[in-house]
């Protein structure tokens, strides 16, 4: 099915080249629920489909469990306090987590940048994560390492390498800037999240936990067993956020994805600016290059900005162009596995649409 929502509002057909696109891309996803959606200069088409059939509420007004793809609202939430005068991006995490509290040389160098951007030095999670989440990794693997737990992990950690000089993707360190913005603030950490960047974008659909019965997109395993909504525990930040397709446009919209008009605000515009800058160069050879918060590769049709997130059972894809106004979301409900097909297709609207 193509359903076409637009602000402001202009007519597209369920035939036209943006719909048959994003229907072809979606026939490489094997999932109960698929839906990709696409901004063109603020003209939204969505189109929806999946092995399952459609429950009452429509597929792209469900609840999506994002995982990863939560961080860039992080990334904006800092980038906007900076922006307010509030934190600054070379804050130390132990300074403002323990004020004078012994810990390792290397922990106390880390920044909130360093956090953001996976150069802390931390690992992916902390080391003693794994014992209590093996038996329960394929149901509950997070629940039970709260968030006291994920502070008091980093203030005894011993990072792998000097913060600064290395890039390594870290659930752990964004979790710990989470936990450190609440701390700074004063703050709750849906509290301050909602207040910077969800309530200001508009974005009523995004949520840090389930939302009202039957609003939630329902993920499942690689076999078609459902699987309960996931318990995020102490890693809020990193991966906790559940929000729809169209939520999710209007996020990207926002980055210059497509939205006919700007936020108002000062502070919010500067951070909107602020995390789509270049921070640094990462991969093989270094030949891509890495935002506060999105990931950066050329494209025949300009630089692209994205991230994907995975959860025990659902995934999701953000991405944008920022020189030509082009926004792509895909979420589907479907544990990733090594064939799996959907990043492959978001990555390929976003990067191949004229």
């Amino acid at each position: 099915m193509t359903d076409v929502t637009a602000a402001p509002v202009d007519a597209v057909s369920d035939d036209s080249p943006t719909a048959r696109f994003l229907a072809e891309a979606a026939r490489a996803v094997d999932a109960p629920d698929v839906v990709l959606a696409m901004s063109r200069g603020g003209v939204r088409t969505v189109h929806t489909g999946g092995s399952a059939e459609p429950g009452p509420v429509a597929r792209e007004r469900l609840h999506y469990e994002l995982g990863s793809a939560s961080k860039p609202f992080a990334g904006l939430l800092l980038a906007r306090l900076v922006a307010q005068g509030r934190v600054r991006y070379e804050d130390r995490a132990a300074d403002l987590l323990a004020p004078g509290l012994p810990v390792h040389p290397a922990v106390r160098r880390i920044t909130l940048r360093h956090l953001l951007t996976h150069t802390s030095g931390l690992p992916g999670l902390p080391a003693d994560f794994y014992p209590q989440a093996v038996p329960r990794w394929s149901t509950d693997p997070y629940g039970n390492y709260p968030a006291d737990r994920v502070v008091r992990a980093f203030l005894r950690a011993r990072p792998r390498h000097r913060p600064g000089t290395r890039w390594h993707y870290s659930n752990f360190a964004v979790s710990v800037l989470g936990h450190t913005l609440a701390a700074a603030t004063g703050t709750p950490w849906e509290v301050l999240l909602h207040q910077q960047v969800l309530a200001p974008l508009g974005l009523e659909a995004t949520l840090l936990r389930p939302g009202p019965d039957g609003t939630d997109a329902t993920g499942h395993r690689r076999d078609g067993t459902p699987l309960p909504a996931l318990d995020t525990g102490g890693f809020t930040a990193a991966g906790a956020l559940r929000s729809t397709p169209l939520d999710l446009l209007t996020f990207l919209e926002a980055h210059g994805g497509g939205a006919p008009g700007s936020p108002t605000d000062p502070a919010l515009s500067t951070a909107l600016t602020e995390v789509t800058r270049p921070v640094l160069r990462r991969g093989w050879r270094h030949a891509h290059t890495h935002t506060l918060t999105w990931f950066q590769h050329p494209s025949p049709y300009g630089p692209v900005l994205f991230h994907a997130g995975a959860t025990l059972g659902q995934q999701a894809f953000l991405g944008f162009r920022p020189e030509t106004g082009l926004a792509v979301v895909a979420t589907a409900t479907r544990r990733v596995h090594r064939a799996d097909t959907f990043v492959a297709a978001a990555y390929g609207l976003l990067t191949e649409t004229p």
